[in-house]
């Protein structure tokens, strides 16, 4: 298969394509300025690189590890023009990925030997938690599945509200209890109803507060506890979104989150308003958790499946 085998369908690379160009237009016109009047990759070109990267959002140790990618294959070559820079980059780039990200799916799934299958959201407030649990339980009813929410983020009314605009929108039982009760009872029920209700997918919002790590690790630590009383071994993906138009800030909510609790997946939204698409290679490579889904946009179809592919040939062609 080749590297870059289109699978995706062709609305949705368009959408891709689209959500990623304000990002892919900002670093070709630094890429530009940054090869201007010369032919040969050298120590210049190289620095100026890094330059870029780094102030695209990509992080200094993910810049590093490409920057020195990059050197290792102009030694072997000998001489590699600028032109083909940014064939290089795209290659190097999609394999740093591919360590982390399976990368091969365009298509939302669960496993067939979890049911139900259970998600827990986390992610602090702001950055479009709420509104991925919704797009989520929209494409998995789409692709057949029966979905059940639970608002667990019980701190906030508007958070269990706007949780209940998107189960009436995608019509899918919601299990809620009144602001400031304990989240990991909202749990507890959420999983016995899906178990009662033979649901395939649990989808579980929680708290957003970061004041506090250690009373979110005890919090998020009593959820899962609870959860696993009627699913052993529940959650079976904790996800984690971020705002990908926060750029660096987004790398210190996975720092944080990650000390907290143990993440699996991640999300980045808002990438399509921003220049800063960047912070999903540097996420992806730092903290060495696969991206899952990416935000390209507002429709309830612009949250896709991460493909590291598609991801590369849309940033980079």
């Amino acid at each position: 298969m080749s590297l870059f085998k289109k699978i995706f369908s062709q609305e949705k690379k368009e959408n891709l394509d689209k959500g990623l160009e304000k990002s892919k237009t900002s670093f070709f016109n630094k890429m530009s300025k940054a090869v201007a009047g010369k032919s040969k990759v050298d120590d210049e070109v190289l620095d100026d690189l890094e330059e870029v990267l780094v102030s695209s959002d990509v992080g200094v140790a993910t810049t590093i590890k490409i920057i020195n990618r990059i050197e290792d294959r102009v030694a072997k070559d000998k001489y590699l023009g600028t032109d083909e820079l940014n064939k290089i980059l795209r290659e190097e780039i999609a394999a740093l990925l591919a360590e982390t990200n399976a990368g091969e799916d365009s298509e939302i799934h669960v496993p067939e030997d979890k049911k139900p299958y259970v998600i827990m959201v986390v992610g602090v407030n702001g950055v479009g938690k709420t509104t991925t649990i919704g797009k989520l339980a929209h494409q998995f009813k789409k692709a057949g599945k029966k979905v059940v929410l639970g608002a667990a983020d019980t701190f906030r009314a508007a958070a269990i509200d706007q949780l209940q605009i998107w189960a009436d929108r995608t019509e899918v039982p919601i299990i809620k209890q009144k602001m400031g009760s304990d989240p990991a009872s909202v749990a507890f029920d959420t999983i016995q109803h899906a178990v009662k209700m033979d649901a395939d997918v649990v989808l579980i919002d929680t708290a957003g507060r970061l004041h506090n790590k250690v009373n979110l690790m005890k919090e998020l630590s009593k959820v899962k506890r609870v959860m696993q009383k009627t699913v052993a071994d529940a959650p079976h993906d904790v996800l984690l979104v971020l705002d990908g138009s926060t750029g660096q800030n987004a790398f210190e909510q996975a720092k944080q989150f990650t000390a907290a609790t143990e993440v699996t997946s991640l999300a980045v939204t808002k990438l399509d308003g921003t220049a800063k698409g960047g912070v999903v290679i540097g996420i992806s490579d730092q903290f060495k958790i696969p991206v899952k889904y990416i935000g390209v946009g507002e429709g309830v179809e612009d949250l896709q499946v991460f493909n590291k592919f598609e991801f590369v040939d849309s940033f980079f062609k």
